[in-house]
């Protein structure tokens, strides 16, 4: 009997162990990993920062001169600084555009330029480490040759959707977070912000840990049982980091995406978007490139995250709404009836105010589209969210991104004393630019770039102060058509070559052209009919690409990857 009690007990000791080992190796950890000494003790708190951006040369803001840092200085500056290591996480490499084009390419050469600089990190003892989720990248195997460390990330595997975080950690002192990748176009014909940090170790050091946990997921094709302890956040929602700022004291923390790869103490992007219109007071500015409040790859099913704390913010605090989003071909019309029904709140409200407008791109003569705000932020009156995801329900949900949190106590004297106040200025610059169209009542905009000149009218005076409900043929039957197509600006997704989106010069008569026309007459793929008229319903019989929702497993980025998928680039 009592030999047979010590096998058992010998046996349990055993499992118990095993099970030990299974959990320790199943982790994601970074254990020995050297961390230059810095700890959330000793760790710098007196910071700098500076908003960076590219503007393509063909758009001036010459009404308004708020500029900032060129983006590919911002960044050539972070690489001068740089001592031990640079970690960079991005959503594409499409650096050198002459692998890829078929002709020489003027406006890649900053991103040649960056290229050539990574490269040579190998010849000053620099160590570049790269985390990435694209798994057949010709450009990351060549900074591979190069002495360059690289992890992949296989998301489909993991969540089925994309690594979209787009960030820079430099020596775990400075960093950049934004909404650029590491393709040409952000640094040439699109129209990119983000900002760097400087001297600012506290913040690095989250952000690296962020880093870390990518760096730890190669391999795997699971989410690990618990999170190793050095993964956790140093900061966040609850508990920021208090910190001095371009000389003001001010608040920050990183936030991150989705919930299934935050560990201990992190607070999610839509905890920290939450958090930001929730405590505005006077105004919520945001510019993004999607905004559509839906969820789910199987049917139009409503997601109210953010959306219904904008609602709230309109009609019990009285707060200031602008919305800029992005006019491309990717923008969905569903789109429209989301920011009417916001609009629609207001009507007969007094002190609502919700204002929409769209972000303009140009048409080149090939027919592509250039100059499209990529833009990622939400500014208030107290606050500003840097992120890396666009505001779609799948997004938080099933792709990587990262986001940064600054808040600055109002009452600085000095204008653009602080980042608040440097990106409110940026966002003012954009919304009463001439490149931004206001949303009418009675017309539909058609971004698609074989309308990108044209707007769908509607011919119905009393709709005027209504909403438009927009009912597609090709969508009736199907699921919200987000996430729908691998292109971007306009491009074709080709397996080698992206031929349509080759530069042509612009004239400045061709600069004004590339603008929205407001249009009074039918048009021959969006001609209008108006039935029950006592549901304001309208339906548009016509030729919206039938683009279905991808599924999550063929998610991909708005804006900067959807050339991903399928292994394109």
């Amino acid at each position: 009997m009592k030999s047979q009690q010590k096998c058992i007990v010998i046996f349990a000791l055993v499992c118990c162990f095993a099970v030990l080992v299974a959990l320790i190796f199943s982790a994601v950890d970074v254990w020995g990993e050297d961390e230059d000494g810095i700890t959330e003790d000793n760790c710098s708190k007196n910071c700098r920062a500076v908003l960076v951006e590219n503007i393509p040369e063909d758009i001036s803001f010459l009404d308004n001169g708020t500029s900032h840092v060129p983006l590919s200085v911002g960044l050539y500056n972070l690489l001068d600084r740089a001592i031990r290591v640079v970690e960079i996480v991005s959503p594409l490499w499409l650096l050198n555009s002459s692998d890829y084009e078929s002709s020489f390419q003027p406006a890649a050469r900053q991103g040649r330029a960056l290229l050539s600089r990574l490269q040579g990190l190998k010849a000053k003892g620099i160590q570049l480490k790269i985390s990435s989720g694209m798994i057949d990248s010709t450009e990351l195997k060549m900074l591979a040759r190069h002495n360059a460390e690289v992890h992949y990330v296989n998301m489909t595997a993991l969540t089925k959707g994309q690594l979209l975080s787009s960030f820079w950690v430099v020596d775990r002192r400075h960093f950049y977070i934004g909404s650029a990748s590491m393709d040409w176009r952000s640094l040439a014909t699109r129209k990119e912000l983000g900002v760097l940090v400087y001297n600012c170790s506290c913040l690095a050091l989250d952000l690296h840990r962020v880093f870390s946990l990518y760096w730890g997921l190669q391999y795997k094709d699971f989410i690990p049982s618990f999170w190793s302890k050095r993964l956790f956040a140093l900061f966040n929602k609850n508990t920021p980091l208090e910190f001095t700022l371009n000389s003001t004291k001010a608040q920050a923390y990183i936030s991150s995406s989705p919930d299934v790869f935050i560990p201990k103490d992190r607070s999610s992007d839509l905890e920290a978007i939450s958090w930001v219109i929730q405590e505005a007071r006077h105004f919520i500015y945001i510019s993004i490139i999607d905004y559509l409040p839906l969820l789910s790859s199987n049917a139009h099913k409503y997601w109210s995250r953010i959306d219904g704390l904008i609602r709230e913010a309109l009609i019990l605090r009285k707060v200031r709404v602008r919305l800029l989003i992005s006019c491309w071909e990717e923008t969905q019309p569903l789109t429209f009836n989301f920011i009417w029904s916001l609009r629609s709140l207001c009507m007969e409200q007094a002190n609502c105010s919700l204002e929409a407008k769209f972000f303009n791109p140009r048409v080149q003569r090939d027919g592509t589209l250039q100059g499209i705000n990529h833009n990622r932020f939400m500014v208030t009156d107290r606050a500003i969210y840097l992120g890396n995801l666009d505001w779609v329900g799948n997004e938080f949900t099933f792709n990587a991104g990262a986001g940064l949190v600054i808040s600055q106590s109002e009452g600085i004297e000095e204008r653009n004393a602080t980042v608040v106040e440097q990106l409110r200025a940026a966002f003012d610059r954009d919304w009463f630019s001439r490149y931004t169209r206001s949303l009418q009542a009675n017309k539909i905009p058609v971004c698609n770039k074989h309308q990108i000149n044209r707007l769908v009218p509607v011919k119905a005076s009393h709709l005027d102060n209504g909403p438009v409900p927009i009912r597609t043929g090709q969508h009736d039957n199907g699921p919200a058509p987000m996430r729908n197509s691998h292109k971007d600006d306009g491009q074709a997704a080709v397996k080698t070559k992206h031929h349509d989106d080759r530069l042509s010069k612009i004239s400045p008569q061709g600069i004004e052209n590339g603008l929205l026309p407001i249009i009074d007459s039918y048009q021959e793929r969006g001609q209008v009919k108006i039935s029950h008229l006592d549901t304001r319903q309208v339906q548009i019989k016509g030729s919206y690409p039938d683009n279905p929702m991808d599924p999550p497993s063929q998610s991909s980025e708005s804006s900067g990857s959807r050339e991903i998928s399928n292994g394109s680039l």
